[in-house]
């Protein structure tokens, strides 16, 4: 039998776009308590995040058709606030007036208030995290419904939302890309992270039952076997990490601040990106209901 999962890869874009957006939020804040004089990376991060996002609830929206055939369905949806769902488009409500209200006054080189970054970070994270959630609310789906998911997407958007920032400084402006080197670190450390949680993931869900089984099997060794293994562990986490770790610890000052290696971050952060999408599609791809038998 063939089963069908109840999303397909317009929902892993949203999740990947939300996620995103939040990230690079986050990012921008950290770089105004961190590093202030970082004023072009600040603004690239502050210029993505309401774009992704908005274009990630146009998707998520025309998915759900959600108030295009059925209006009273959308309706419903912001006054059932025992619904993930609705915490969902609470979170992202509040977080895109944030994120506007903090784009203008960028551009018009006001300077944003520590409160608003940290009302704006703190939503910010609840989307990363509601992004896993929503997911986990289809219970017959061993791979989704497991505590670890928005854990894992959140560090995903994370290092997803840095990796924007930080490749789009690497070609636009190499003097700030090297001065944020407590930024680089972080960013680092997030997809070795990411590797111990989808290991622990994969090891939970394959355990809990035989659909949370065959969901994993098709994950390392089926179906999507090549996605998972050549694309998102391969081009999505270790080669990242090998290409920043040399950089980093291993490669002279000179080198680092050099303009092939700031090519090499580039693709390393690209490779960030493309893992970040292939983790939510494959996660979304690879599930498998438990069989329900009626008597």
């Amino acid at each position: 039998m063939v089963y069908e999962p109840v999303w397909g890869p317009v929902i892993a874009w949203y999740l990947f776009l939300a996620g995103l957006g939040a990230g690079a939020f986050v990012t921008s804040a950290f770089l105004g308590w961190r590093h202030p004089e970082a004023t072009f990376m600040r603004k690239v991060g502050y210029i993505i995040t309401p774009i992704v996002v908005a274009i990630g609830l146009v998707l998520l929206m025309l998915d759900a058709e959600a108030g295009f055939q059925n209006p009273m369905r959308f309706i419903y949806l912001l006054t059932n606030f025992t619904s993930v769902m609705t915490w969902g488009v609470v979170f992202l409500s509040a977080f895109m007036v944030v994120a506007l209200i903090a784009l203008v006054l960028n551009l018009r080189k006001i300077t944003i208030p520590t409160w608003l970054d940290v009302i704006g970070v703190v939503l910010a994270l609840c989307v990363a995290v509601y992004t896993g959630a929503l997911l986990g609310v289809c219970n017959t789906y061993p791979l989704w419904n497991n505590a670890l998911l928005p854990i894992l997407f959140l560090v995903s958007a994370m290092s997803t939302g840095m990796a924007i920032v930080l490749g789009i400084a690497a070609v636009g402006h190499a003097d700030e890309f090297n001065r944020v080197g407590v930024l680089k670190k972080f960013h680092f450390c997030l997809p070795i992270i990411e590797l111990v949680l989808i290991a622990s993931l994969l090891f939970i869900t394959s355990s809990n039952s035989e659909a949370g089984f065959a969901s994993v099997v098709s994950l390392v060794s089926g179906n999507w076997a090549v996605l998972f293994w050549v694309g998102l562990i391969g081009v999505g986490l270790v080669i990242p990490t090998v290409l920043e770790t040399w950089l980093l610890f291993f490669s002279a000052k000179e080198f680092e601040e050099s303009r092939l290696a700031h090519g090499i971050s580039l693709a390393s952060d690209v490779g960030v990106l493309i893992g970040g999408f292939l983790l939510r599609l494959l996660i979304v791809l690879a599930a498998l209901p438990v069989t329900i038998i009626v008597p």
